[in-house]
């Protein structure tokens, strides 16, 4: 239905697939798949689409409607935490070396499960799966969601540049969300006291919590109120040292400029809050945790970066 509507208005303004796919910006096959029905829009897309084609907002609220995810399957392994996603009132997650799966876009999800699985079928499957469980979280009014990134979560490239560009921006459009908060916990902050392993802390209607955590192929979950009242704390005081949300921000934004084509982000993030475009404002002041007023939050000169290959941000000694 989406796909259908989403080319009545394209032709009614006499575009190509590959002429809108240019003004979004996005790949010509985007959109073919979308019109298709064979790939899920993100809500930015359907915002986007609404915009350029002027339907004074159609795509959105047909986006809004529709059950996107009627039929998943998850690993039976995972089944039980997929559950506790679509019942919990507050989600706590720390997460090492990849984004989680409930901020991970469609491509990064692709990139992550092809690494692992040959069959083309099974990895689209799994991706509906992943997919399916973000829009509780990122609908208006969602649970309360906070997110613990260690940095390599950002340096671990995850389907090229491209997609992870894509990812980082995805990440400053999402914590920007009244019920998301995301930060991030700097690779060199050696004093840092940081969980073991990738962890879930979860909080459901009954008041029932959850500890969270993975090894290979299995999930593991405890309800002991000692346990989850430990690794609570250790998550607490994390969250408390690690960069503030705005700081984290401006990190993540230096990764998205480390990976992206130059002069691309204001047209491709035009709904993005243009402070979050600029993150350099903060860079030299995301490690002292101290509260800053805006004379203190001015631009720095840019360094002169190689354009031949992917900026990564990069500290200097003593910084």
């Amino acid at each position: 239905m989406f796909g259908e509507v989403l080319r009545h208005f394209r032709e009614a303004a006499d575009l190509t697939q590959e002429e809108l796919a240019n003004k979004i910006p996005c790949d010509r096959s985007q959109v073919a798949r979308v019109e298709a029905g064979t790939r899920v829009p993100q809500e930015s897309f359907a915002k986007q689409c609404d915009e350029l084609l002027q339907t004074g907002g159609v795509l959105l609220r047909l986006w809004g409607r529709i059950d996107w995810y009627p039929e998943v399957q998850h690993p039976d392994w995972f089944e039980r935490r997929a559950e506790m996603d679509a019942k919990a009132v507050a989600l706590r997650e720390y997460q090492e070396q990849v984004i989680p799966g409930l901020l991970q876009t469609p491509d990064y999800a692709h990139a992550l499960f092809s690494r692992r699985i040959t069959n083309v079928e099974k990895v689209e499957e799994r991706v509906r799966a992943r997919l399916s469980r973000q829009q509780r979280f990122l609908a208006v009014n969602g649970p309360l969601y906070v997110a613990v990134l260690d940095e390599s979560c950002l340096r671990n490239v995850v389907g090229g540049p491209a997609v992870m560009r894509d990812q980082c921006a995805h990440l400053l459009r999402v914590g920007q969300y009244a019920n998301i908060r995301l930060q991030v916990a700097p690779g060199d902050r050696a004093e840092l006291r940081r969980p073991k392993a990738s962890m879930a802390l979860i909080t459901l209607a009954d008041g029932e919590c959850w500890l969270y955590s993975e090894s290979l192929e299995r999930g593991h979950f405890h309800d002991d109120p000692a346990v989850f009242a430990r690794h609570s704390q250790t998550y607490d005081v994390l969250r408390a040292d690690a960069l503030s949300a705005p700081e984290s921000a401006a990190l993540i934004g230096d990764f998205m400029e480390g990976y992206g084509d130059h002069g691309q982000a204001p047209a491709r993030y035009a709904d993005m809050d243009q402070e979050q475009l600029q993150p350099r404002r903060w860079r030299q002041l995301r490690r002292s945790g101290a509260h800053l007023d805006e004379e203190q939050l001015q631009p720095r000169r840019r360094r002169g970066l190689h354009r031949s290959s992917p900026r990564y941000p990069r500290r200097r000694p003593g910084a």
